[in-house]
């Protein structure tokens, strides 16, 4: 997952959309051979991050403590292997049928962790649009 701290955040996609004030942008990627217990942990893992600051200005404070939200973006581009050339390899990334799952996995977690969460729709074209915050963007992975 790629985690930004935003001040605002939306999604659009044809026949619908959602939008956050203050706290989260999640994408999601998921890669062949993840499990329930990783997008679990994951979840988990969101809920508490401390990028928020506190009243000392130190990030120390989680998506929950300030009161904020989440926008969970699936993105199995994330997966993307350029290694071997100029055009994404993407055959790490998790089938549909499988990351999708997962995905809502991940997301029903999340909001059982106490975090309100909004999200994009599986498999749509989706533009995405936010406002970082300092900019602080953050990388986790969730390993077996």
């Amino acid at each position: 997952a790629v985690v930004q701290r935003v001040v605002s955040a939306s999604v659009t996609y044809e026949g619908g959309g959602a939008e956050i004030g203050r706290g989260l942008v999640v994408l999601v990627g998921v890669a062949a051979g993840d499990t329930s217990e990783q997008a679990i942990a994951l979840a988990r893992k969101v809920a508490a991050l401390r990028v928020f600051d506190d009243e000392c200005g130190r990030m120390n404070r989680s998506v929950r403590d300030i009161g904020g939200e989440v926008l969970a973006v699936s993105q199995f581009t994330l997966l993307g292997d350029c290694s071997r050339g100029n055009r994404p390899d993407f055959t790490a990334a998790a089938r549909p049928e499988v990351a999708e799952p997962l995905y809502d996995e991940f997301v029903r977690s999340l909001r059982a962790e106490g975090a309100p969460v909004r999200t994009g729709r599986f498999r749509a074209a989706m533009r995405v649009a936010l406002v970082n915050d300092g900019p602080v963007t953050v990388v986790l992975e969730m390993n077996p």
